[in-house]
């Protein structure tokens, strides 16, 4: 067994934990709106069609924020077809999915919904087929209160106020060759430019996300962030940035090892920001809004698309069913965010509901929680306050694509108004566990220390309908030794300690 120590002192923070960390993603794909958060006639249901079952789920999910309603299905979106009698919405063709898009789910309905979970809107514009004028007929639509064709349009649907959206997409995943509309960098910073400040006319607090890289991997990653700002720069607050991983050809510990790209993906995007900052001389800072992100395994069948005269409602897409390991990674890559808190103020994993999600839904039938369900779900709930550094001594392990990386990564927050600390921790190891020392110094523990750990001797346990609950996070032995607390992390383990300072 290896040994690891993590040095941590309430005196050395990051920055404040950034709520907007905690965001999700609903877009028209698959089945995450219709038979996902959307399902007229299931028993669940209330009278605009949305699930309780998932209403509640989003709630003990800890989501903060929303993103909608794309990704890819924004680029041929025309808002204005879900908005209206439902009788009398067109049904068009999802060129971005192969699909049906009947839009019985719209603005309106998405509003309702956001309003009953909770969470703050996000909402994305269609800078692909459509331009500045779209936009700002939705921003009116969405935000002006009343007396002019949009907003009075509004009212008339049944939203009598204004829905008073702040965040808001310009486009999405411009750089990329399969999004509809795709642009230069040069010609997609212009546009950008040009629409963010034609939104500000008619509301100049919004806060304005920037389409950054679609992955680190792209061609022109880091000339697109760098061409794209000097064009709007001083005309927005964010840029994005997008990542998904996935094990490949058995190779674990590299999958393990994800957020070491996460981290460098952020520090790559923020260096892009700041020179560009310099050559303007600006005050301003860009942060990230880091908008898509999470496990997904894309070549396999669930993502494999409808073909010809094939354009179905809501078909299963994207159905990745996620095992013990994923989950580890899913809670790896929210501790590499949370470490970047000084410059990722927004966060969105993708997607919420049967799409590469961590809720799962039957139509008419059962609601489950995937094993990505849990991490994700506790990092919401006890990070507060400040993130602080929580540096770590402990073995390398190799990694084909990454290296030799730490074995254990981790991250704190402390709460300065309750006192307490939480510790997110992962074993990266494949096949050893880590005996973990949490060094304290600055405070003292004003109370017992208590934690849970997420493992399975068997990494590919999968959750399902009928099991959703033999792998959920069990109790964590922690001792308690002076000023510091010891705990085994398994091989391919998450794990939360939770203590009270002094």
């Amino acid at each position: 067994m290896s040994k690891a120590v993590l040095s941590i002192d309430p005196a050395f923070t990051v920055a404040p934990v950034q709520r907007r960390t905690f965001g999700s993603f609903v877009e028209h794909l698959g089945r995450c709106v219709y038979t996902g958060v959307y399902e007229p006639g299931h028993p669940s249901a209330d009278e605009r069609g949305l699930r309780t079952d998932v209403l509640e789920a989003v709630k003990d999910l800890g989501v903060t924020t929303v993103r909608y309603p794309g990704g890819n299905f924004v680029s041929g979106y025309r808002w204005e077809d879900g908005v209206g009698p439902l009788e009398q919405r067109p049904r068009r063709l999802d060129l971005a999915w192969h699909s049906t898009e009947t839009n019985q789910f719209g603005v309106d309905e998405f509003m309702a919904w956001a309003k009953r979970a909770g969470v703050e809107p996000m909402m994305a514009v269609n800078l692909g087929t459509r331009g500045i004028q779209e936009a700002l007929d939705l921003l009116e639509y969405c935000n002006v209160p009343g007396g002019s064709h949009w907003s009075d349009l509004r009212r008339a649907n049944g939203a009598e106020e204004p829905y008073r959206v702040k965040l808001w997409c310009l486009g999405n995943e411009m750089d990329g060759p399969w999004q509809l509309g795709h642009k230069t960098a040069r010609e997609y910073g212009r546009l950008a430019s040009q629409t963010a400040k034609a939104m500000r006319m008619i509301d100049p607090d919004l806060e304005l996300v920037v389409c950054g890289s679609s992955g680190s991997g792209m061609p022109t990653f880091g000339d697109w962030e760098n061409t794209v700002l000097r064009e709007a720069y001083d005309d927005v607050d964010f840029v994005s940035a997008h990542a998904y991983y996935c094990e490949k050809d058995g190779d674990l510990a590299s999958f393990l090892g994800s957020a070491v790209d996460m981290d460098y993906f952020i520090d790559s995007v923020t260096a892009t920001c700041d020179h560009v900052r310099a050559a303007k001389k600006s005050d301003k800072r860009i942060m990230v809004s880091f908008d898509e992100w999470n496990v997904w395994y894309a070549d396999r069948a669930e993502s494999k698309l409808p073909e010809g005269d094939d354009w179905p409602v809501g078909p299963p897409l994207l159905e990745d069913r996620y095992n013990v390991a994923d989950a580890v990674v899913v809670g790896g890559l929210l501790i590499s965010l949370l470490r970047h808190s000084d410059r990722v103020h927004a966060a969105c994993q993708a997607q919420l509901a049967n799409v590469i999600a961590p809720i799962m839904t039957e139509p008419g039938g059962r609601l489950w929680r995937q094993t990505t369900f849990h991490p994700f779900a506790l990092t919401a709930r006890h990070a507060v306050g400040e993130v602080l550094a929580a540096p770590v001594r402990c073995r390398q392990t190799k990694t084909e694509r990454f290296g030799e990386i730490p074995v254990v990564d981790a991250v704190a927050t402390h709460d300065p108004q309750t006192g307490q600390l939480a510790v997110f921790m992962v074993n990266r190891s494949v096949d050893q566990s880590v005996e973990v020392a949490i060094e304290l110094s600055g405070a003292r523990a004003a109370g017992p220390a208590d934690g849970v750990v997420l493992s399975n001797p068997d990494h590919t346990w999968q959750a399902t309908a009928d099991d959703d609950s033999s792998v959920a996070p069990r109790r964590l032995d922690v001792r308690a030794d002076g000023d510091s607390l010891a705990c085994r992390l398994p091989a391919v383990s998450w794990a939360m300690v939770r203590l009270p300072l002094g």
